[in-house]
């Protein structure tokens, strides 16, 4: 267990939150096989899995590390509860835990990224039941029926930097907007997109700049609002798909802000893309889907309360992000190493989307993604805030 970490959580202390495993911190005993740590300040002692997903977890380590991989990897509660042998609300509870300790540590380590390429998409799932199934006072409520998975994603990093839950809706895009310039670096990217009609409006919401109205003397009544203008440093272009019995039958492009030139010289320099297109996205539903039971098609495993979803989609994201290599991000090593035995040299080098964004040097493991600790003056900025707070907006970054 990493304890160069630790804090102390004593909030009354003088030395709360800061790491001191050596020096304010030392060993105390042993709870069972726990170390336990004393805080020479304060004088008070404490586990040393505080700050991890691991603290208060009475079953042994293995097991729910184990259980919270089943998660990750697309199983349902039931079924993961029947893997590592223990009952649908433990596991329950244990996905309520990680999901909140993996949203932490992505909000947490996404920030300050520079994206020069940005591809838009919705994914659809339901809560419940579906809309055409909901009575009149559930549709007035909002809790049940279609839920939209709004995603942003960086194909350069294959790195999903923001997500929204909710209604397809002009409010969720403009948040999908929101919490994609809050991780970044305020550098606007080049946007693609399908032919959604949300999508313009909140670009502009987000990133346009007002008209200047000029005050005409001897014009009577209220001056008209502003309208929000694009930047010429905003790029976006739309994949437009026409259909035909269900099926593509012609895909034509679309320049919706900036001009053809500015566009072009951008896919020249990109290190993915080569046309307008929504490709990477597109893989990236699948991979979604595969991973996260919730968002499957017509399985008994689709979320019944939303805030299930969140957690689970949190889980399945850090995972994906920090401890699942990605095939298509592999890199060559500059020197082939050594491996166990007569094998053959090692000459790949394994990466995540986390790696290929700068995040992290390497790839973690489960027990290194549960056992991060979150500085807790963040962590404390996020813990007020419920994480759903309805269909259309949640998760506000503080």
């Amino acid at each position: 267990m990493e304890l160069s970490t630790c804090y102390c959580p004593n909030q009354q202390c003088s030395y709360y939150g800061l790491p001191g495993f050596g020096c304010h911190l030392v060993r105390r005993g042993y709870d069972g096989d726990i170390p336990r740590l004393k805080c020479n300040m304060c004088q008070s002692t404490f586990s040393a899995r505080q700050g991890t997903t691991y603290f208060d977890i009475h079953t042994d380590e293995r097991i729910y590390t184990i259980a919270t991989r089943a998660l990750a990897e697309g199983n349902s509660l039931r079924g993961t509860g029947r893997i590592v042998g223990v009952d649908k609300d433990t596991v329950c509870d244990w996905l309520d835990k990680t999901g909140r300790h993996c949203r932490a540590v992505t909000t947490y380590l996404f920030n300050n990224l520079h994206m020069t390429e940005c591809q838009l998409d919705e994914l659809w799932s339901f809560v419940r039941k579906k809309e055409a199934r909901l009575s009149a006072l559930e549709k007035i409520l909002m809790m049940y029926g279609d839920a939209w998975v709004w995603l942003a994603f960086a194909p350069e990093w294959r790195l999903v930097p923001a997500f929204v839950i909710g209604k397809r809706v002009q409010e969720n895009a403009n948040l999908l907007i929101e919490r994609l310039k809050t991780v970044s670096c305020g550098f606007i990217p080049f946007f693609t997109s399908d032919q959604l009609a949300h999508y313009p409006n909140a670009l502009l919401n987000g990133y346009g700049v007002p008209e200047v109205v000029l005050d005409l003397p001897g014009k009577r009544g209220r001056k008209p609002k502003p309208k929000l203008l694009p930047p010429s440093n905003l790029l976006y272009a739309q994949v437009v798909k026409r259909r035909e019995g269900g099926r593509v039958v012609e895909i034509t492009k679309k320049i919706v802000f900036g001009d053809e030139k500015t566009i072009q010289t951008c896919l020249t320099a990109s290190t993915t893309s080569r046309t307008i297109n929504t490709s990477f996205v597109e893989r990236n539903t699948l991979t979604c889907r595969q991973s996260n039971g919730r968002l499957s098609r017509k399985v008994l495993s689709f979320s019944k309360d939303l805030t299930w979803m969140e957690k689970h989609l949190w889980l399945s994201l850090a995972y994906y992000h920090f401890v699942l290599p990605h095939s298509s991000l592999t890199q060559l090593l500059p020197e082939p190493q050594p491996t166990r035995g007569s094998g053959s040299p090692k000459k790949l080098q394994p990466t995540t989307p986390a790696m290929m964004a700068g995040i992290t040097d390497h790839v973690w493991t489960m027990e290194e993604l549960l056992n991060y600790r979150v500085p807790p003056d963040f962590r404390d900025s996020l813990a007020p805030q419920p994480i759903v707070h309805n269909l259309q907006a949640f998760h506000t970054r503080s």
